[in-house]
């Protein structure tokens, strides 16, 4: 008797020695760290500048060794040029929770003097959520629209990344960049999601997020309104996913442009799926200068796709050239291959829907057609080739490939 209670003592220590390891284990081991910005001198009036007072919260986030919030409530915040920069960051995860709108000013050199209004710099594991951004981009535009005044800067990229890795941006509003909107270049493991761009259909090289030279990028749901790309692909872009995008106004999704330089980085492995195009300029684009070049574009699906009077739906134009001013005059050496275009389906508002026109030098190969449906003016569209090597007879293909 006296060993059997021995023993349902011994079961009970051990059942809550168990419970007391699996209780510590199952608590954070970290505390978060919370940042208000306002505490740090910001003002929601947006008239007094406060970049000093967000680089004083990154600083605080940046040297704190638990995770870190950085939180800018309701209001606006009128915000100069800011660099964040990540390198000595002991914080391996930093989030900006953004409920207010930062803010430009009318005066376009405000952030026109800078190449970046907010730029992410060798920083990891960051993610801004929520938020507005208003670059305030017409005052710009407008003066690189008068003949009288060639005095006007480049203007700035409203948000960009360089050198970063596990970035998350989910929830944001970018309204009037005066260039880019978002900007990724030479990051790895960066997701966008639920990402709303708004500017003039007119606006000048108002692209809305563009890529180049980075690794496993997401971009999902997003609205995209602009005067440029939608999207923008260029050398370097590998392994990207693009899902779920409304296009329009804006010149479409495009890859390129490419083949600007001699020595330049291929694109490869692209996924464009569940797109839909309104009354852009152009569909599913690549793009590249006619000049020799150590860039190629390999393995890439555009998939189920909708066009609602849009000019050229496929389109792909290796002798860009936009302006018809000092174009190159040989032939494009960017090596395209391996393109499937897999329904594709809606109204076209050039009788040319399809529009291949392939480098002499490099003739596009493996170009796929399955399923596509595109109609110009309720009668049927056309396509037109040059120098193309493909299979259209896998399912409907209209107008009737050309190669």
């Amino acid at each position: 008797m006296e060993r059997s209670v021995q023993r349902t003592n011994l079961q009970h220590v051990c059942i809550l020695s168990t419970l007391t390891i699996f209780l510590s284990l199952s608590r954070p081991t970290h505390a978060t760290k919370q940042l208000n910005v306002l505490s740090f001198g910001a003002k929601t009036n947006g008239i007094v500048d406060s970049a000093l007072a967000f680089l004083k919260a990154w600083d605080a986030a940046c040297g704190s060794t638990d995770a870190a919030v950085i939180y800018v409530p309701k209001g606006r915040y009128l915000v100069s040029p800011v660099r964040f920069i990540g390198v000595g960051c002991k914080s391996l995860n930093i989030v900006f929770r953004i409920d207010g709108t930062l803010v430009g000013s009318e005066d376009y050199m405000f952030l026109g003097k800078e190449a970046n209004w907010l730029s992410f710099e060798r920083v990891s594991g960051v993610s801004i959520i929520g938020g507005s951004l208003d670059a305030k981009g017409p005052s710009l535009w407008s003066c690189k629209a008068s003949s009288s005044n060639n005095n006007c800067p480049v203007g700035a990229t409203t948000m960009s990344f360089v050198e970063s890795s596990r970035i998350k941006v989910k929830g944001l509003l970018s309204l009037n960049s005066q260039m880019f909107h978002i900007v990724i270049n030479r990051c790895r493991d960066v997701k966008l999601d639920d990402i709303r761009i708004v500017a003039d259909g007119k606006s000048p090289n108002t692209d809305g997020i563009h890529v180049q030279l980075s690794t496993d990028v997401e971009i999902r749901n997003a609205s995209i309104k602009t005067g440029d790309d939608c999207i923008s692909i260029g050398p370097g872009a590998k392994n990207l996913w693009v899902e779920g995008i409304t296009c329009g106004p804006g010149h479409g999704i495009s890859i390129g442009s490419l083949g600007k330089d001699r020595e330049e980085e291929g694109v490869q492995n692209v996924t464009v799926k569940k797109t839909v195009f309104v009354g852009t300029d152009n569909g599913l684009r690549i793009k590249s200068w006619a000049n020799p070049t150590s860039g190629f574009v390999q393995r890439v699906r555009f998939l189920d796709s909708l066009m609602f009077n849009v000019k050229f739906p496929i389109i792909i134009d290796q002798h860009y050239c936009p302006h018809n001013i000092n174009c190159p005059s040989e032939e494009s050496g960017v090596k395209i291959n391996d393109v499937i275009y897999q329904g594709i389906r809606g109204t076209s508002a050039t009788k040319v829907a399809v529009k291949l026109d392939c480098s002499s030098k490099t003739p596009c190969t493996r170009i796929i057609m399955k399923d596509i449906n595109l109609k110009y003016a309720n009668e049927a569209a056309q396509s037109s080739c040059n120098n193309v090597l493909g299979d259209s007879t896998l399912g409907l293909v209209k107008p009737q490939a050309c190669f």
